[in-house]
């Protein structure tokens, strides 16, 4: 069967960007399935998303330019619930990025936003095809 079981993201300050990406993933429809020290796993659509913070880092920079996760994108619904998830995500941590180009920083036929976070960690909101 095609398609990703689960995602798992190592996240040096877990404490520290806990509350924008339990804002974000809550608004895009994940629920929390999971929690223990370190950690938590969010589910949706058959597949979940792990973030934890690992003691075997080797480094506890995040930099998406290096190579490796450059970013993770999700589904976001309609335009109107992307536009509004654009609007409130400064007050939850998250950065907007090309805001210069939104919604078309992809091109003209893809309507999405850009978010990063303290840590550097960047996703990409992707409105539904109309």
């Amino acid at each position: 069967m095609p398609g990703f079981h689960h995602v798992e993201l190592w996240i040096a300050d877990l404490d520290a960007t806990r509350a924008g990406w339990r804002w974000v993933l809550g608004r895009l429809g994940f629920s929390l399935d999971d929690e223990w020290t370190g950690g938590e796993s969010w589910a949706a659509g058959g597949a979940y998303l792990t973030l934890t913070s690992s003691p075997n880092l080797s480094d506890p920079a995040h930099d998406r330019r290096r190579a490796g996760l450059n970013h993770l994108a999700f589904h976001g619904g309609a335009r109107d619930a992307v536009d509004a998830l654009m609007a409130d995500a400064s007050a939850h941590g998250w950065s907007p990025l090309y805001a210069d180009r939104y919604p078309h920083a992809g091109g003209p036929q893809h309507y999405a936003g850009w978010l990063e976070n303290a840590s550097g960690f960047k996703i990409e909101v992707v409105a539904d095809a109309e």
